[in-house]
């Protein structure tokens, strides 16, 4: 029988938060043992740096803009082309869906269904109690004898037992021990590490915000943030001792000796998260070892798109193209399949996902897809230096404001340019001597002609990318 597929997606889950790729602020040694059993891709990056057309991209394997879908908030998802999920319905997996989807808007109610290919659809867009009977969570929470909306506003945070990160992990298991006669998919979307920052009590006091590292900062960040003004952004640009984490949106105490503004006490909130969401991880690998299953199925480790947690003077995501928005976790493992212990260091996109998981399973990949697998490197055929020359992020008015924000990223492997459509200003980082992106180089004399070669490769790229519409069929 052709493997299950075990897909975990976080929600806003940076690149540099696993104990196993070098973090040492949090223990995560669940998701550790996935690198340590499979092939972690230290530069994946993501096609937007939000979560619909995130989202959008690589369950398509195509580029937002192409598929359509350039925002939040959406009144629906097109029809074509169809999700991934979808293809493995076809192709006979039985697919589930636990926790987020969010391709079109969840403001009203459960979210605008696609063709989506999920027979098992436990769905929870966000820890919130929108809606009377149909959010899934909410009403798990309300068969446990509570109520979610009185939950949340406890500055204590949701208990560990009564968290949408619990949750999935119980529908996960669920799904995944149910008796059935062809192999199936699980799609598990966590809404952690989003905001709000609240995990439970529990697991931030697990964490001293004083050993936190603090953020990427200098002084002039702010001078560069203020030429970015244009460019939309979900929250206020601050320096790290006056972010204003406290407010009701972040649930954290008031009372911390770091400091109301104190990025540390978001950070030390953030990884807590992230401790949870490992924990229950271990329950699902668990449940999926006890089951038997666990040498027959592929498991993924991923996120959406990254949080600024600071740096720059940024919390949250929006239309910037810091490392720490763009690049996120992106791990395999297969059990004596794919290559066990692998760090590859080569530019991956997300996109790059679906057509990787058909491959694995012997699918076909559509033609549509220019997401380009991965599999070569997964199963040591190919490098795991290289497998694009470049990697590109979008951002199309996601607000859809009257003068909102149209802006693309380019990033080979030195330079990372940042194209403002329809301004005079934008970034362009040497990322071999400025890493942490401080230096943009946009209007240095000495890069006018590096500027002008990226800004060629980025356009181009763009193009090649873009809906060409119908197959052509016939000369005339």
């Amino acid at each position: 029988m052709k493997p299950n597929i075990l897909w975990i997606c976080t929600d806003q889950q940076r690149y540099d938060t696993i104990g196993a790729l070098g973090y040492t602020h949090v223990s995560t040694p669940n998701i550790d043992h996935l690198v340590e059993s499979g092939t972690a891709f230290t530069h994946a990056y993501c096609q937007s740096p939000i979560c619909t057309p995130s989202r959008a991209s690589f369950l398509t394997g195509m580029y937002a803009s192409a598929v359509h879908v350039n925002g939040n908030g959406l009144e629906y998802f097109p029809d074509s082309p169809r999700l991934v999920t979808k293809l493995f319905a076809d192709a006979g997996y039985d697919c589930g869906l636990i926790g987020k989807l969010h391709l079109a808007s969840a403001s009203q109610g459960i979210e605008p269904r696609t063709n989506d290919g999920y027979r098992y659809w436990q769905y929870s867009h966000a820890p919130r109690d929108d809606w009377p009977v149909g959010h899934d969570y909410a009403d798990w929470v309300r068969t446990n004898g509570s109520v979610l909306a009185d939950l949340v506003p406890d500055p204590d945070g949701v208990s560990p037992g009564l968290h949408q990160t619990t949750w999935c992990a119980e529908k996960t298991i669920d799904f995944i021990c149910q008796q059935r006669e062809q192999p199936w998919l699980a799609s598990v979307n966590i809404y952690d590490p989003h905001p709000p920052f609240n995990a439970p009590r529990e697991y931030r006091d697990m964490f001293d915000p004083a050993q936190m590292p603090g953020a990427l900062f200098r002084d002039s960040d702010l001078i560069e943030q203020e030429q970015l003004a244009y460019a939309d952004f979900q929250s206020q640009v601050r320096r790290p001792e006056e972010l204003d984490i406290n407010n009701r949106y972040y649930s954290l105490e008031k009372d911390s000796p770091y400091g109301q503004g104190d990025v540390r006490l978001l950070q030390a909130a953030y990884v807590a998260m992230i401790k949870q969401v490992d924990d229950q991880l271990g329950r699902i690998l668990d449940a999926l070892e006890g089951s038997g299953q666990r040498d027959n199925t592929i498991v993924i480790f991923t996120s959406d798109h990254g949080e600024m947690l600071g740096d720059h003077g940024l919390i949250q995501k929006g239309c910037r193209f810091y490392e720490g928005l763009v690049r996120v976790p992106l791990i395999f493992s297969w059990p004596g399949h794919i290559e066990a212990g692998l760090r590859s260091d080569a530019l991956v996109e997300l996109s790059d996902k679906a057509p990787t998981l058909l491959q694995l399973v012997d699918e076909e990949v559509p033609d549509y897809m220019t997401g380009k697998s991965l599999l070569p490197i997964l199963i040591g055929d190919a490098s795991p230096n290289y497998h694009r020359d470049f990697v590109r992020c979008e951002y199309y008015d996601a607000l859809q404001a009257s003068d909102g924000t149209f802006a693309t990223m380019y990033r080979d492997q030195q330079y990372k340019l940042v194209v403002y459509h329809g301004r005079s200003y934008g970034e362009l980082y040497d990322l071999e001597e400025d890493p942490d992106e401080f230096d943009n180089q946009w209007e240095t004399p000495a890069f006018t002609a590096k500027r002008a070669e990226l800004m060629k490769s980025s356009f181009d790229a763009s193009t090649l990318a873009m809906d060409r519409g119908p197959r052509r069929i016939g000369p005339i």
